[in-house]
């Protein structure tokens, strides 16, 4: 299996390093999360309506589309501008969801030196994460599909789960929900309902007819391009795939922002998270407790 795929990359590099330094190509990628585990439970505070808009809100974060455009040894990943609907922009509320659920920012990659850059907005501040590429022990299975026009193979990975990524979290099981039934069934703070698993597994589909080791979110290190990535809960799927368009991007890191390193950046973020659900809870308002979306 390991010989069929150094075989295949071997040709394709050799192509692909025929063809001018100027080589760049361009992704389309759909992001969609499975936001079951944040439904809202049945609540006497909270009327069927409010509800139900707090669970189309999230929906609505869950479902994006990004661009990767990326040439030989580094990729610029950012998500595709989308214009809201009348009477759904709700300022920093939404941005903040939006952040929480893998979207805002330009993520900037580069595979040579082993580097990545991203800017995030996070309660009105502007912050540069500047770090290294988390190394990914991918182990290679013997599974392959097809994707478009491109054979890919199957590899996967264990992670440990971020903390600033709602993506990650799960509905609490029966045991650990049996202690707080009665607390939960009368918060309305979502976050009293889910819980943060310790590692994540992540299923990667690459081809090596694209040997570049790229793929979406800080996902890289195969022996081709990712063209979909699944972590249980949330697919990112490739719709597109374009190589040697006419028209080129500039891939080069954000400057803006105060720099911090991830882990920095993480523990900002927890901070800030934890207090604004105290905040609400010790509000009592009934609009969304500690999680309240739309600002």
């Amino acid at each position: 299996m390991k010989k069929l795929i150094l075989s295949i990359a071997f040709v394709t590099v050799a192509a692909f390093n025929s063809q001018a330094q100027s080589f760049q190509g361009l992704v389309v990628y759909e992001s969609k999360t499975n936001t079951s585990d944040f439904k809202m439970g049945e609540n006497k505070e909270m009327t069927p309506e409010m509800q139900k808009m707090i669970e189309e809100r999230i929906k609505k974060f869950s479902e994006k589309t990004f661009m990767l455009y990326f040439d030989k040894t580094a990729s610029l990943y950012e998500e595709e501008e989308k214009l809201d609907a009348p009477g759904t922009q709700n300022g920093g509320g939404m941005r903040i969801m939006s952040s929480f659920m893998g979207g805002g920012g330009k993520l900037y990659k580069n595979i040579k030196d082993k580097t990545y850059t991203l800017d995030k907005e996070m309660f009105g501040k502007e912050f540069l994460i500047k770090d290294t590429l988390t190394n990914i022990k991918w182990k290679m299975e013997a599974e392959t599909k097809q994707i478009g026009n491109y054979l890919c193979y199957k590899a996967t990975a264990v992670q440990p789960a971020s903390k600033t990524d709602f993506r990650n979290f799960r509905r609490k099981n029966a045991e650990s929900n049996a202690a707080k039934t009665a607390e939960k069934e009368k918060s309305t703070n979502i976050m009293d309902q889910v819980e943060l698993p310790k590692e994540i597994t992540i299923t990667a589909w690459y081809t090596p007819q694209i040997p570049i080791s790229q793929g979406p979110e800080n996902y890289w290190g195969l022996p081709g391009l990712i063209l979909e990535i699944n972590n249980g809960k949330t697919t990112v799927l490739c719709t597109k795939v374009v190589l040697n368009s006419k028209d080129k991007k500039e891939i080069k890191p954000s400057t803006n922002g105060t720099v911090v390193t991830q882990k920095e950046y993480d523990d900002i973020a927890v901070k800030k998270m934890e207090e604004m659900r105290q905040m609400y809870q010790g509000s009592g308002n009934n609009h969304g407790g500690g999680m309240r979306i739309g600002g």
